[in-house]
């Protein structure tokens, strides 16, 4: 590359051809680097407080030089500017103000000036190359490409992918799997990076997409859009799930998924290693999908809590090992599959939670409404756990229950709604006597019970609760999820019974990991207005000095 600099015209064009047909980059780039190696060296050589350009012809290969100069009257830079008498021996046509071109004579590099001539030349061409590869890559992510591997550097597997290197980093790669060098391998471009060493290219063979990916490719109904893989979940080298649908309902999705003889699916298995992979038809409805994700354990009956996104699935007690699977895997796959958080309980636990809450919740009726145990276990039959339900509840509602007219509904709302002012004047007491300051009872959604929880927490003034960050108030530790049961059968499947219905009861379930307010539900909106409410006295405290300067200065000015 340093001949480059100083030979002919024709070698010149020879080179810049070649460097850009070697790293498939615009000639012109080529020759753009060459021209700012030689302004570069033309600097070393001429001073490099001069203005110098370089400029070579792409087609005759011809090399021009020069500086420009600025026109003055009374030069103070003698290295950019230049006299009208000295301009107009130039050019004849100059005047004040101008910027002409003075020619220089070709520089002759020496062998340093060269040398720092090839390095300008080599970086160009390196950013060029970089700029290409990651604007081909950069719009491929999700896509399978296959390359040859390179070398395994600390666990990462190098590939080569031709125009440029991809890496499958240690934890995209199937367990178990042996990484040869010179051995060809499909992955999946994960995403593309640009970076200052050049454009990242990270590839996966764990990913679900890679797997789905693979699908497509063996069958042809999915390539065509009439199968659709709605979910995928793996466990990589090991098993794996796929829900799958049709939109033509003459097409069985899971055949057309397994092929003949299986040649389809095992075409993928062998891809990834051996990996078991369960197909399975997906279904609109969660409960039914979601009997379907844990065969083949078989199902009794599914809990849905939609707002807290969990399900909870009872099943025979001897399938309670069969539907967790080893070491939990299929549950969580399952659980992947879904969206869902999923518990298992045999039907042993599931009857003796059930026991338990309907006798806590009677009991709880049955002290602070103050009636007797049927009455109270009656209640909780139809539904209700918590006095603001029975409070607030329409009182219709409450006298169309069997037994129940409405001169005994208005008595248990009346004993409900003093059940409830008893809870809170406790609570404003034990406020109190935490110290709890009474400021912080007039900010918006705050209740009593919430005071009580703050003050235990050592949050009893404004600047306290101020201090706190939304997430630090609000993040969930105790939710109130929305169980469904019912008697009614909703779907039959390869012998269990799945049972769905009206909301019939609620759980408490403790996080430990959350915010001082996490159990009582609140909403990010709720926390960022009572947080903003607690400092608002330091804008008023802000504010407060600034009126008053004001204020001071209208009276003198009177």
């Amino acid at each position: 590359m340093a001949s480059a600099i100083s030979a002919n015209r024709a070698e010149l064009l020879a080179i810049a051809t070649s460097v850009a047909t070697e790293k498939m980059i615009d000639k012109a780039i080529v020759i753009e680097a060459m021209e700012e190696a030689i302004q570069k060296s033309a600097r070393n050589r001429y001073g490099a407080e001069n203005d110098i350009r370089a400029k070579l012809d792409p087609r005759t290969g011809d090399l021009r030089l020069w500086r420009v100069v600025e026109v003055v009257e009374e030069v103070e830079d003698y290295f950019k500017q230049v006299d009208l008498k000295a301009a107009q021996k130039l050019d004849a046509n100059a005047r004040l103000g101008d910027f002409i071109v003075d020619p220089l004579p070709p520089v002759d590099l020496g062998r340093i000036d060269a040398q720092s001539a090839k390095q300008v030349i080599f970086q160009k061409v390196r950013d060029a190359e970089r700029d290409r590869q990651y604007e081909e890559f950069k719009d491929r992510a999700g896509e399978i490409i296959t390359g040859v591997i390179k070398s395994v550097e600390f666990g990462h597997v190098i590939v080569n992918l031709g125009r440029a290197e991809g890496v499958i980093r240690r934890d995209q790669q199937i367990p178990r799997e042996a990484a040869r060098v010179g051995e060809r391998v499909r992955a999946l471009i994960l995403k593309v990076e640009r970076q200052n060493r050049g454009p990242q290219i990270f590839l996966s063979r764990a990913h679900p997409d890679f797997m789905k990916k693979l699908f497509a490719q063996e069958v042809p109904e999915i390539y065509d859009s009439i199968i659709e893989i709605k979910a995928a979940a793996r466990d990589p080298g090991s098993r794996a799930k796929i829900g799958v649908i049709s939109r033509d309902s003459s097409i069985d999705p899971v055949g057309a998924c397994v092929g003949m003889k299986g040649s389809r699916v095992q075409a993928v298995v062998q891809e990834l290693q051996g990996e078991k992979i369960d197909i399975i038809p997906w279904s609109q409805d969660t409960a039914t999908f979601v009997v379907n994700a844990l065969q083949p354990a078989t199902v009794s009956r599914v809990v849905i809590d939609e707002e807290e996104s969990r399900i909870e699935v009872v099943v025979p007690d001897d399938q309670l090992s069969l539907a967790i699977g080893r070491r939990g895997q299929n549950v969580r796959l399952a659980s992947a599959l879904t969206g869902s958080a999923i518990d298992i309980l045999t039907e042993a636990e599931a009857s003796e939670k059930r026991q338990r809450e309907f006798a806590e919740r009677s009991k709880m009726f049955e002290e602070e409404l103050d009636v007797d145990e049927t009455l109270s276990q009656l209640l909780v039959a139809e539904g209700f756990t918590e006095l603001e339900e029975v409070a607030y509840i329409d009182l219709a509602e409450l006298a169309s229950i069997e037994g129940f007219d409405e001169e005994l509904g208005e008595e248990l709302q009346s004993r409900a709604q003093e059940a409830l002012e008893r809870r809170e004047e406790a609570a404003r007491e034990t406020r109190r006597a935490l110290g709890v300051e009474d400021a912080l009872a007039e900010i918006p959604h705050l209740t009593e019970q919430m005071l009580v929880t703050l003050g235990k927490a050592g949050i009893k003034t404004l600047d306290d609760l101020a201090d706190l960050a939304t997430d630090e108030l609000i993040a969930r530790k105790r939710v109130e999820q929305r169980r469904r049961e019912s008697s009614n059968a909703a779907v039959k499947r390869d012998g269990p019974l799945l049972k769905r219905d009206l909301p019939q009861r609620r759980e408490r379930e403790r996080d430990d990991k959350g915010g001082v307010l996490g159990e009582y539900g609140l909403s990010e909106a709720q926390g960022n207005e009572i947080i903003m409410a607690a400092r608002a006295h330091w804008f008023e405290d802000e504010a407060g000095p600034a009126s008053s300067g004001e204020a001071a200065h209208a009276d003198s000015s009177q």
